[in-house]
């Protein structure tokens, strides 16, 4: 069950929640404008246009569009096959929406699930996505190792019925860490991801392998170390039968013995979360 907190927050968890808003803001103003016809790469054009229009220069990623089975990742085995296609939207079709931008040096990582129409199927994935979500922070607040909490997370999948998804990632990551970015006149790219932002996560895996942890949250030995302090973009992402559905939001994790200090979600008023109240 989710549980909405209001808290006070620096002005620099501020920046990281105003991208995060603007970013979904994107997401349903493109979902708005999906019909048939509208093609994946379409979409990821859309989503940097309306944010480009709002001021976004950098990229922690550029936009995604996944549309049909590609929202499960069907037969996915290379990350080429991440990028945007020419798949076309049909009625009653899934898609995902993932972008991660830039702004006023902060970064978010989105992720948004709907369909064109009625899918009762993206549906029920989408509501078993809340205990995914209540299942991470608490654990997390309990400062479990994260290949644990990654292991429990599948084991959920697997009594709900379903595959995990986000271990076709590359590294097979759920989540992975988030830091401010310089900000630049223009910033390079590299496949698709911004070179800044890639150089703040190279920092973190020479610091952290160092010191003994990981910025990426995945199931492999080098993520078996306790939660690290810090900002992470988190990503459950399901999949049934050709269909697939993830929200991915930003985890904020201190190192308050408050254990509600300790962990908490940037922001409760995002879609997904305002949906599972809505259904209740």
């Amino acid at each position: 069950m989710t549980t909405t907190v209001t808290r006070e927050l620096s002005a620099e968890l501020r920046g990281f929640r105003e991208v995060q808003r603007l970013a979904y803001e994107c997401a349903e103003a493109v979902a708005a404008r999906l019909e048939p016809g509208v093609t994946e790469r379409d979409a990821a054009r859309m989503q940097r246009s309306w944010l480009r229009a709002r001021g976004v220069r950098d990229w922690f990623h550029l936009p995604f569009a996944w549309f049909g089975d590609r929202t499960a990742f069907t037969d996915f085995r290379v990350p080429l096959q991440f990028f945007p296609t020419g798949r076309r939207l049909e009625p009653g079709m899934p898609f995902i929406l993932d972008m991660a931008p830039v702004y006023k040096g902060f970064t978010a990582d989105i992720g948004y699930s709907g369909s064109l129409g009625a899918n009762p199927v993206q549906d029920r994935l989408m509501a078993d996505l809340e205990a995914h979500r209540a299942l991470l922070l608490r654990e997390v607040r309990e400062r479990r190792p994260l290949r644990e909490i990654y292991e429990d997370v599948d084991r959920l999948m697997v009594r709900q019925g379903y595959a995990n998804r986000h271990r076709a990632y590359p590294f097979g990551v759920i989540a992975h860490k988030i830091d401010r970015v310089a900000e630049r006149p223009w910033s390079p790219r590299l496949f698709g991801f911004g070179t800044q932002a890639l150089k703040g996560l190279a920092s973190d895996a020479l610091h952290g392998h160092r010191d003994g942890w990981s910025p990426l949250w995945s199931p492999y030995r080098f993520s078996d170390h306790p939660p690290h302090p810090g900002l992470w973009a988190v990503e459950p992402h399901l999949g049934f039968r050709g269909t697939g559905a993830k929200f991915e939001e930003i985890l904020v994790v201190t190192d308050s013995k408050d254990p509600e200090q300790s962990a908490f979600w940037l922001d409760d008023d995002l879609p997904h979360v305002r949906r599972w109240a809505e259904d209740k």
